[in-house]
C-alpha cells in the first residue's frame, strides 16, 4: 500500500523544526550543566558556587539553543552582522579667506 501522506517542503515542516528544536535544547542544557558541574567542582570549594557554576552552564546552553531554534525558525537573525557604515564625504567649505596667496 502507497502512503497518502503530504510531503511538505522542509522549510515549511514545522513538527521537524520543533523536533529538532527541542533536542538541540535538551542536549545543550544537559552537556553545558555537566560541564558547568564539572567546573564547579575544579575551582570552588562552596557547594553554593557549585550550584551557580551548574546554572551557568545550564543558562549558556538555553541560551545557545534559543539562539539556533530562531535562526531554524528564521525569527530573527542568530549571527550579529556589522553595522553598515555609509561614507559620506565631508562638505567643502569655499571661502576666499582660504584661497589667499601671499
Amino acid at each position: 500500500m502507497a502512503d497518502n501522506k503530504e510531503f511538505f517542503p522542509p522549510q515549511y515542516d514545522v513538527n521537524a523544526k520543533w523536533d529538532a528544536c527541542l533536542d538541540l535544547t535538551v542536549r545543550r542544557f544537559v552537556y553545558s550543566s555537566l560541564g558547568g558541574a564539572f567546573g564547579g567542582l575544579l575551582l570552588f570549594r562552596s557547594p553554593v558556587s557549585r550550584w551557580a557554576s551548574v546554572a551557568f552552564g545550564a543558562g549558556l546552553g538555553i541560551g545557545s539553543a534559543y539562539t539556533e531554534c530562531s535562526r531554524l525558525f528564521e525569527g530573527s537573525p542568530a549571527k550579529l552582522a556589522a553595522p553598515k557604515i555609509i561614507e559620506t564625504p565631508a562638505p567643502q567649505h569655499n571661502s576666499s579667506s582660504d584661497n589667499l596667496v601671499i
